[in-house]
């Protein structure tokens, strides 16, 4: 099997989400890691390019010397991952996309929900992948939550009540931390805090766990710190296209939490609890019987679980295999497409640009909701509300 070529922009020297990335993409033999530009400082960025390996000539010092660089080779990278600054995002997905790259983007995808039809009506007019890493949903136990949802296990979902709170930022003296205060920046973070960095993952992993999108949402946002302009904590109730009422919780001052991103849902035949800090339990509670633990790595799960375990059960999964779970829905989607074929239906779970532009759209509508006391705001994109 030829391996597919892959680069990234941003995760240089001490970045969060950058080993992650590149672990995952490189797990299951799938890519080889030829090209990046991964620092905004280009001798920074050519110097730790090439300590990872990467030839002189692909560690570029930009973001556009690198996209010149590629669209010139005849082995130009398959793949592009964006991770860096949220406010770069867009422009820098679009311009890939429109040089016919694959992108995979770190979430937030854009700034504004303009910018996110923006993006999806490139991706759709090129032809190109443009997925975004709610790498969350690459647990096995979370797919096999979708796949109980799709065939009937819980029968109609009545409710689902997700939780990303964390306390990580609770502590005031943090105001001139850089790595804390951008985010309550109005003009590095956009119009939401809190809720565009962790409340969109709760969201997403709803609405792809029960299969149903938000329609409407009514929030209640708050600067818990006082000197922030922007939100630490938000209660959002939801109301999602299939019926389902959704309660979700987030917020970066709850002391005693960790990461805190829990799912749980309730249909008319039975209840599942996930939390990311267990992946590998599922709690399934059927309507009059006892409680039962599903392992990751049990016999007879579901085709999508079983693609995306690797460890023998009883071994833990983390985080960096939930991300690798979707760069493996990714070689998949390249492969299927270069050979003329359809992909595997397991596989067919990445997030899309469609996602990264529903996530937009629930934040500019939590924004609206909070500074209107709670008004219940149409959370759907402007292009997708006749669809």
């Amino acid at each position: 099997m030829t391996k597919l070529r892959w680069g990234m922009i941003g995760g240089g020297a001490g970045s969060q989400i950058g080993p992650a990335h590149r672990l995952g993409a490189g797990l299951d033999g799938n890519f080889d890691f030829v090209a990046g530009a991964l620092d905004h400082r280009p001798e920074a960025s050519r110097t730790y390019g090439q300590h990872l390996g990467l030839s002189a000539d692909r560690a570029y010092g930009d973001w556009r010397e690198m996209l010149a660089g590629e669209a010139a080779r005849d082995d130009r990278v398959d793949l592009v991952t964006v991770a860096t600054p949220n406010f770069t995002h867009y422009e820098i997905t679009k311009a890939f996309l429109e040089a016919g790259f694959h992108v995979l983007c770190e979430k937030p995808m854009t700034m504004t929900v303009a910018e996110g039809e923006d993006i999806v009506t490139t991706a759709r007019q090129t032809g190109r992948i443009c997925a975004v890493n709610y790498g969350y949903s690459g647990y096995s136990l979370v797919r096999h939550m979708r796949a109980m949802v799709a065939r009937g296990d819980l029968g109609q979902i009545r409710m689902v009540k997700a939780e990303f709170a964390h306390g990580h930022h609770a502590d005031a003296a943090d105001a001139d931390n850089p790595r804390v205060r951008w985010r309550y920046d109005p003009q590095q973070a956009g119009v939401s805090a809190q809720f565009a960095d962790c409340g969109i993952h709760a969201l997403h992993m709803a609405s792809f766990v029960i299969g149903q999108e938000v329609s409407r949402l009514s929030a209640d946002t708050v600067a818990c710190i006082p000197t922030r302009e922007l939100e630490d904590d938000a209660m959002v109730n939801l109301r999602f296209d299939g019926g389902a009422v959704g309660r979700l919780w987030t917020s970066s001052i709850a002391l005693g939490r960790q990461h805190g991103l829990t799912l749980q849902v309730f249909g008319e035949k039975g209840g599942l609890a996930w939390a990311q800090e267990q992946p590998n339990q599922l709690s399934w509670t059927p309507l009059g019987g006892r409680r039962q633990v599903i392992e990751r790595g049990e016999a007879n799960l579901s085709p999508a679980a079983d693609r995306t375990t690797r460890v023998a059960i009883g071994h833990a999964e983390g985080m960096p295999l939930a991300f690798a779970n979707i760069y493996l829905d990714l070689a998949e989607a390249i492969r299927a497409r270069k050979e003329g074929r359809e992909i595997d239906p397991a596989a067919d779970l990445y997030p899309r640009a469609e996602d990264g532009l529903r996530s937009m759209a629930a934040v500019a509508a939590v924004a609206e909701s909070g500074a209107a006391e709670g008004a219940w705001i149409d959370a759907r994109p402007p292009m997708f509300r006749d669809v």
